[in-house]
């Protein structure tokens, strides 16, 4: 392996370990116990060296969002190719999204609540955004043969119900009877 080979990848892996670093401090203590001294301290390296990875925390939260959009997606991946039932396989999307925002509360926010100066909808989506979406497009699919609007109306659904749970403001009780009124409205509305 070349000089510049290795320096690249230790490059790299300075760059994974801050993500994975500042992912779970912010889940262990929340987003604002993130900060680069702190960082600097979990990944033993100096703020400099942090800083010739990224600009600042706003940065580093974007890429944790960034990385977590394409967790997501394989989730959602699994859980639509894990059944053959159309509904079934709706059904499944939407409890695997609700079950990762329960599970990875800091990191749904980082994704979905805190400002990461990430375009939605663009030419300039990062791609593992395009490709959870995707998922949620594909489960929706057998029920619309334009199904983008109805994976955004569900989409925000799911967030609603996410959102709400994890503020405390819905109890974890009845999410699977969300989630079958959220499907049968899905699956029974085939207007457009």
């Amino acid at each position: 392996m070349s000089v510049e080979d290795r320096r690249r990848r230790d490059r790299a892996n300075r760059h994974d370990l801050i993500i994975a670093a500042a992912r779970d401090l912010a889940e262990a203590e929340g987003w604002e116990a993130v900060t680069t001294r702190r960082l600097a301290e979990l990944v033993e390296y100096s703020q400099p060296v942090l800083y010739s990875h990224f600009d600042g925390k706003d940065a580093i939260v974007r890429a944790v969002a960034i990385e977590g959009f394409a967790d997501l997606a394989v989730r959602l991946r699994q859980a639509k190719s894990a059944v053959d039932e159309p509904g079934l396989a709706l059904r499944a999307v939407c409890s695997a999204y609700l079950t990762f925002a329960a599970e990875r509360p800091a990191l749904y926010q980082a994704m979905f609540v805190l400002p990461i100066n990430v375009k939605f909808a663009s030419e300039d989506t990062p791609s593992p955004l395009m490709a959870a979406f995707g998922e949620l497009v594909g489960a929706l699919k057998p029920f619309d043969g334009h199904p983008d609007l109805r994976a955004e109306v569900t989409w925000a659904a799911l967030h609603g119900l996410a959102v709400l749970r994890l503020g405390g403001r819905i109890p974890p009780e009845g999410q699977e009877a969300r989630i079958d009124l959220l499907i049968s409205q899905i699956v029974n509305d085939r207007g457009g």
